[in-house]
């Protein structure tokens, strides 16, 4: 079954987010208490647990947020959804994909100059929240 492995916040940008037990989306928003919530469509990051397994093969101590992601998912392939489709999370949440990929900081961020590559601008996703509730690690997640 798809999981969430990890949540992740940080209330200042540019910093790497934290592993939190439990976070709060609020639908139109984001993640309460995270830098990046707002009215905008980039309410909340998505990274496979997948895609960091691969980073980790070079970098082994690197944490959950390392790469500024809201939601560390397992066993769904994030490769596979396109803007505009949404992702159900435990028993309340729903986002949208509004956003694939990013740009990397202009003198590429420390996971780049660590390993020479960052994972996050192929494959990171963007969503918004479109009902809100609580997600936490273990929580379901699917398409819906």
């Amino acid at each position: 079954m798809a999981h969430i492995e990890a949540v992740c916040i940080s209330e200042k940008k540019g910093i790497v987010k934290r592993e939190r037990a439990e976070v709060v989306l609020k639908a139109g928003w984001g993640m309460e208490h995270d830098a990046h919530a707002g009215d905008w469509h980039r309410q909340i990051s998505l990274l496979a647990g997948e895609s960091i397994d691969t980073v980790k093969k070079i970098l082994p101590t690197l944490k959950h947020g390392a790469f500024a992601e809201n939601i560390i998912t397992r066993g769904l392939d994030l490769t596979l959804l396109k803007i505009g489709d949404r992702l159900c999370l435990g028993e309340e949440v729903i986002l949208e994909i509004t956003q694939i990929g990013k740009e990397c900081h202009n003198q590429g961020c420390a996971i780049k100059k660590a390993t020479g590559d960052c994972i996050m601008p192929r494959e990171g996703l963007f969503a918004k929240v479109i009902q809100g509730g609580t997600a936490k690690a273990g929580d379901a997640i699917a398409t819906c």
